[in-house]
């Protein structure tokens, strides 16, 4: 269904105030292409075993530097990759790296943790010439030096853990430390440095160059007073510097920007903070800083609130957020100034009809090509915006700054 141009209605946080509502430049025909379930409306049950075409639940997709496309199959423990950018509805993936096959699923493939064996995989990126993967109930970051190309290459190079054969939370210890994590999700790579949501520590680590040793500690933490603490919100009230359950990392232009699902807000810091615990200094989807409810206190999300939001994309001047619980996404053009975005109105939507609206799949219904059900991740690469729609068991590729 085509969502029209501009709807006009009265927002819960200004009632005196209209505000017009604008699609996300995406194409309004919807994703080009989907991979995953192509549901048919006959369909009553929804086939869920691995297949070279089938996902359950994906967490994560990234596009490479040279043309693949790898996407973390998260319920059925796997990566899938595409030598190139599919073209095709539900076309086949050309490797798999987690199973023995394509038919196959399981936490470390039936058997023990290793070099190619995953538990949940969620957040991907590219990592200079490589490929880096949270791992997640491995408690763990699985790096490979170079992009893979077959099934099953094994990582060179592991995060969070002494080897690739342990995988206890935090390394079997009560309290965190650098070269720890637990339940991390989200990955990324920005001029030399990695960036890991270290979601279960509530914090996120940073390396100021790419680990090079197996279990090498971060060099920086956001969101804790030290690389001890894990406590929920840095043990005290929510705050600019504290995070509850941060997903996604980017940067807009040279500004830090990381999604704090349990906060029900994104954070955004004014360049690459330098010192530990350093405080953002605006935040999306809240009114202040310590103001944490969901879809700020209401059940319907309005034109500035947030629920449980886990991935954000960037392409141009566009801030792209997954406001997954809300099945939608936001965008946000770069102002001027970073600091005129503290809780500010989205400047653009798609997914759903209204800044009202929270359904899947709007209304309950049937996926659609511009549809969302808890919509987990996004990154967007030149054009074409990478969607991992989990409730609909789909990848979207979908074009961005269409041009009507």
């Amino acid at each position: 269904m085509h969502i029209p141009t501009t709807v006009n209605f009265t927002p819960q946080l200004s009632p005196e105030k209209i505000i017009t509502l604008q699609n996300l430049p995406l194409s309004p025909q919807g994703a080009e292409v989907i991979l995953g379930n192509i549901i048919e409306p006959q369909q009553l049950v929804i086939p869920l075993a691995p297949s070279p075409t089938k996902m359950f639940s994906p967490r994560g997709a990234c596009l490479l530097p040279n043309g693949q496309l790898w996407v973390s199959d998260t319920g059925h423990h796997r990566l899938l990759g595409w030598q190139n950018l599919p073209t095709k509805d539900n076309q086949n993936a050309d490797w798999v790296i987690g199973q023995p096959d394509f038919f196959n699923e399981g936490q470390n493939a039936k058997g023990t943790p290793g070099r190619t064996t995953l538990s949940v995989p969620v957040g991907i990126c590219a990592c200079s010439e490589g490929l880096a993967v949270a791992d997640a109930w491995n408690h763990r970051v699985l790096i490979w030096q170079k992009f893979p190309e077959d099934s099953n290459i094994p990582a060179d190079l592991v995060l969070g853990q002494a080897n690739f054969t342990d995988n206890e939370p935090n390394r079997g210890n009560q309290a965190a430390a650098a070269n720890t994590m637990h339940w991390p999700y989200g990955v990324f790579y920005h001029q030399g440095q990695l960036f890991v949501a270290d979601t279960g520590n509530r914090r996120l680590l940073v390396w100021h160059q790419l680990p090079t040793e197996n279990g090498q500690p971060a060099d920086l933490v956001l969101g804790q007073p030290d690389m001890q603490s894990r406590n929920e919100n840095g043990g005290g009230s929510p705050s600019a510097a504290s995070m509850r359950w941060c997903h996604d990392i980017a940067f807009w232009g040279d500004n830090l920007v990381v999604t704090d699902a349990g906060n029900h807000r994104v954070m955004i810091w004014q360049g690459m903070p330098t010192e530990n615990n350093t405080p953002c200094a605006v935040i999306l989807g809240q009114k202040n800083f310590n103001y944490v409810e969901m879809n700020q206190g209401v059940y319907l999300p309005n034109a500035s609130s947030l629920s449980m939001p886990y991935g954000v994309g960037v392409t141009d001047d566009w801030l792209v957020v997954a406001d997954t619980a809300n099945s939608r996404l936001l965008g946000w053009r770069k102002p001027e100034s970073i600091l005129s975005l503290q809780g500010a109105v989205a400047d653009g939507l798609a997914a759903q009809n209204t800044f009202h609206s929270k359904s899947e799949n709007r209304n309950f219904g049937m996926p659609k090509r511009d549809s969302l059900n808890w919509c987990y991740g996004i990154k967007i690469y030149n054009k074409t915006a990478v969607i991992a729609d989990s409730g609909n068991n789909r990848i979207l590729l979908w074009q961005f700054n269409y041009d009507n």
